[in-house]
């Protein structure tokens, strides 16, 4: 039997999904990942404590501080976290060699999760007690229930029918070419998939003991591990010690890098390439000479910063200013810049296609000064309204050349608008 929030569920129900949770969260999977054990902690226990379904725009205000008022539909990073809380408790329960008492799982397109009792005849995987048929664990569990002349059969004519599809997809894409097919083409020259590489910089969090000692400080504040999500509102004056302090390996992550690669990941679906993000350490240069390769940032990114460090457009940051510069003495530059409360009025981006870069494998950059930067270049890259312009503009034969394209972007709340080209360069 399937129960989550839409009844209250029973005490003794409770116990048993709170004693599966924390067994899920001191597993492999979720132990060293703070940011999924925090999203999938608070998910259950707001559907354990709650009538009401649990909307995205709540745990964006709630989890990860975001403003009441924040625009859920440019700002991806509920979904992005949800998607990794799935992956990893797929990865759980999978690991299982008997089934637990009751599962949790967390459905696709909802952010409550639901509670499954397992059935005591399944000795793995757990059975809704109703009159539900089981769960259809795909193609492969439909194959191995087949006879073996049945297999052979149906494996051929699947084998026959991907191949017509692939050949029709592509048949179809040689046929009507748009700025989009043209501009990712050499991604299928390799069947490795796509990186999609992000960067992961140095974050410090307040450890347990700092937020105890504050809470002494203060009765009543901070009592509770969500709020311990929150900033430590510490007085400037009051000194702490290194040891009060944990380098935090699942914070920090750019909001433009991340939804640049949430778009980046939806277009190589739509397009049929399959792709892979790799965030900081797990990704090197090796990977990067293996695979066709979409780096995303700039300052916060060495990679953009060492393959672009001799391009026409470059990356750069003299006294305290970061900015794209053209090379040469009498070179162009763009920034960034800012308001008197020193929020972004404008951000500037770069797109390099390089079919020949250092890495010897077809590399994109998609970089901004700031994060809006990033954002905006991610748009320009994935949708046809905005590509199909530039590309047109291009001189003849620029499918086989390298291409660098300076944008620029407003900024308005921190949300970039959309981005127009400022320079380009084919080589």
């Amino acid at each position: 039997m399937a129960f989550g929030n839409a009844v209250p569920i029973e005490l003794g129900k409770r116990e048993l999904v709170l004693r599966e949770l924390n067994q899920i969260l001191e597993s492999c999977f979720f132990r060293k990942a703070a940011r999924s054990t925090q999203f999938l902690r608070y998910v259950v226990e707001y559907t354990l404590d709650n009538a009401g379904p649990l909307k995205e725009r709540t745990i964006g205000v709630e989890l990860f501080e975001r403003r009441r008022d924040y625009a859920t539909g440019d700002d991806p990073v509920v979904r992005v976290q949800a998607a990794e809380v799935r992956r990893r408790l797929d990865q759980y329960y999978r690991a299982l060699t008997t089934a637990p008492a009751i599962r949790v799982q967390l459905p696709v397109g909802s952010y409550s999760p639901v509670f499954t009792e397992a059935s005591v005849e399944s000795p793995v995987s757990p059975v809704p007690l109703a009159s539900s048929p089981p769960p259809d664990a795909g193609p492969a569990d439909r194959l191995r229930r087949l006879p073996g002349y049945r297999v052979v059969a149906l494996i051929c004519v699947i084998l026959l029918a991907a191949g017509a599809v692939a050949l029709g997809v592509r048949g179809s894409r040689a046929s009507q070419k748009g700025a989009i097919d043209e501009f990712w083409e050499p991604v299928f020259a390799t069947p490795q998939p796509v990186l999609v590489c992000l960067a992961m910089p140095v974050v410090y969090r307040p450890t347990e003991a700092l937020y105890d000692r504050y809470a002494r400080m203060h009765p009543g504040t901070f009592q509770t591990r969500i709020e311990r999500l929150g900033a430590l509102p510490m007085d400037p004056s009051q000194k702490i010690s290194w040891g009060e302090m944990l380098k935090s390996p699942d914070y920090g992550v750019a909001r433009g890098d991340t939804y640049a690669a949430v778009t980046l990941a939806t277009l190589m679906g739509r397009i049929g390439k399959p792709d892979q993000v790799r965030i900081g350490a797990d990704y090197s240069f090796g990977d990067l000479k293996n695979s066709p390769a979409v780096i995303v940032g700039a300052f916060n990114n060495r990679w953009t910063l060492q393959i672009a460090a001799t391009l026409h457009f470059a990356f750069v940051s003299k006294d305290d200013r970061s900015e794209i510069r053209e090379q040469g003495v009498n070179g162009r530059h763009w920034g960034r810049r800012y308001g008197k409360n020193m929020e972004p009025l404008d951000d500037a981006a770069l797109v390099a296609r390089l079919l020949d870069s250092d890495t010897g494998q077809f590399t994109i950059i998609v970089a901004g000064i700031g994060t809006e930067g990033t954002q905006a270049a991610s748009e320009f890259v994935t949708r046809p309204a905005l590509l199909e312009p530039a590309v047109r503009a291009l001189p003849k034969g620029w499918q086989k050349k390298n291409v660098e394209i300076v944008l620029q972007t407003r900024v308005t709340d921190f949300v970039p608008g959309p981005p127009s080209v400022a320079a380009v360069y084919v080589w």
